[in-house]
């Protein structure tokens, strides 16, 4: 475990760096020098690219976690693998690549009424397409070789930076809004580049493979799941940004904007799950692979608790500011409507950060195609809600749907885990964690509210970390945590 909270630490202090750097840069430069429907439009542009990437990666990302204990020999430079992730994400970009610009009409002809300007950028989706394919890639293979910590860094802060740049010379009048959209799909090619950089410097990278060593049977392993996987993966991510699709094509993207601000919000809480996700999935895989199912329940059961005290802080301290925070952001009085999203998409995360990892397991289990039936059932859910909620409750209602189908989700995968693969990552620490939020919660109904919001945030915040950390002390919700307390304050004490 050393080298997970080791990778884990570094990477989840560039999260938070790059947090910090995100929050200024979206909510006092993006919303001052762009408008909504701008905001919207890059929005709709990246998630329609990272929709099609997850079709051209020929779930590459999952594929490589599982079979690379089968490849692992440093001394023959692990069998080719890294030739195999390049070329597989290859073959998945020849085939759908194409199909996007056959579907160019109806496409076009659902976004056209309300998000005109999308279906003007319609083809410049194609190259970011490649760019997040081969980002995406070269970030897996880092995961692979257990260094998380510089990819987090190109992804969380070089990339804010890059784009804070793009902002601003949009903002002075500098280029255009064609210019923007380039110079935001030109941000993904230089990350991706630096990545793969970045991989070349600590691995031995090699496009020599033996093909004798794919035999038969593993090929037809490979091949099996990778179909199912295929499915599940773009069945997944459709479902997680059909809101956002439908919010543009049905309100506008001036409306996806707003959306898009809210989730950014929300995003938040996600943090500490990029890291530790990363780091222990290829753990997992060699776990599952040695059926070592009493392993992966503890580790499932230690990512689920502390990403969820981790998540639900967050939450906190969050939506105890929230309406502070519409005050302080330029244009915020635009923005306000997305308050409730923010509640609503905030609890579908805290349900994904606590049980995602459940995902993981599944898919290096012998039970793997059972995503194909999620998807089916989750997409039919995620479309009927959308269609019924968006009308009645606008961007709320895209924000409820997303709640309703992650329940589902999450029920669904809970169950499947608990009674096939015999996996139990619940324990009463997370009702202790639930009943702590609702007394910080609680507490900060009671505190007045100042007439400046800057001044508001802060004292609040302050009055609420207190409780906060003693109630995870007091009723000890992580022993890890109070373990470590205690370490610091011995350590202190001599």
């Amino acid at each position: 475990m050393g080298v997970i909270i080791r990778q884990s630490v570094k990477g989840t202090i560039i999260n938070y760096i790059g947090a910090f750097l995100g929050f200024l840069i979206t909510f006092f430069v993006q919303t001052r020098f762009l408008k909504p429907e701008e905001i919207g439009l890059l929005g709709v542009i990246y998630e329609a690219a990272f929709l099609l990437s997850t079709l051209c990666l020929l779930g590459t990302g999952s594929s490589a976690i599982r079979f690379f204990p089968y490849f692992k020999d440093e001394d023959k430079k692990h069998n080719g693998f890294f030739f195999y992730m390049l070329m597989v994400p290859l073959i998945g970009s020849i085939l759908f690549i194409p199909l996007y610009l056959l579907l160019r009409n109806p496409i076009s002809d659902y976004f056209s009424r309300n998000s005109a300007a999308f279906v003007q950028h319609y083809t410049w989706v194609i190259p970011l397409i490649l760019f997040i394919v081969y980002w995406t890639v070269f970030e897996c293979y880092s995961s692979l070789m257990l260094r998380i910590a510089v990819p987090r860094f190109i992804r969380e802060v070089v990339q804010r930076l890059l784009l804070l740049g793009l902002y601003l010379l949009y903002g002075y009048g500098v280029i255009n809004i064609d210019g923007l959209v380039a110079g935001y799909i030109l941000t993904c090619g230089i990350l991706a580049l630096c990545c793969f950089f970045y991989i070349s410097a600590i691995g031995d990278l090699s496009l020599k493979h033996d093909t004798s060593f794919v035999n038969k049977a593993l090929r037809a392993e490979i091949g099996k799941y990778t179909a199912f996987l295929v499915v599940g993966a773009v069945g997944a991510t459709l479902i997680g940004r059909l809101d956002l699709f439908m919010v543009s094509a049905q309100m506008g993207l001036d409306y996806a904007g707003i959306y898009r601000i809210a989730f950014y919000m929300v995003a938040i809480i996600g943090i500490p799950m990029q890291s530790i996700t990363a780091i222990s999935a290829p753990l997992a895989a060699d776990m599952m692979a040695k059926e070592d199912t009493a392993a992966v329940s503890r580790l499932f059961g230690n990512v689920a608790l502390h990403q969820f005290i981790a998540g639900s802080l967050i939450f906190v301290f969050v939506w105890v500011n929230i309406d502070a925070i519409f005050t302080i952001i330029p244009n915020g009085e635009q923005y306000k409507a997305g308050k409730w999203v923010v509640f609503f998409m905030s609890m579908a995360k805290l349900i994904e950060v606590t049980f995602i990892f459940g995902g993981t397991v599944i898919a290096y289990s012998k039970y793997y195609y059972w995503r194909l039936y999620f998807t089916f059932f989750l997409a039919v859910i995620t479309i009927i809600g959308n269609l019924y909620l968006i009308p009645r409750l606008e961007i709320t209602g895209a924000a409820l749907a997303t709640l309703i189908t992650t329940i589902l989700s999450y029920t669904l995968q809970q169950w499947l885990i608990f009674r096939k693969i015999k996996i139990n990552p619940y324990s009463f620490n997370l009702l202790k964690q639930v009943g702590a939020v609702i007394v910080l919660l609680g507490i900060n109904q009671l505190l007045p509210t100042l007439s400046n919001p800057w001044l508001d945030c802060i004292y609040r915040s302050a009055v609420l970390v207190v409780p906060a950390l003693v109630l995870i002390y007091v009723l000890n919700i992580s022993p890890e945590i109070r373990e470590l307390v205690r370490s610091v304050w011995k350590t202190k004490g001599n």
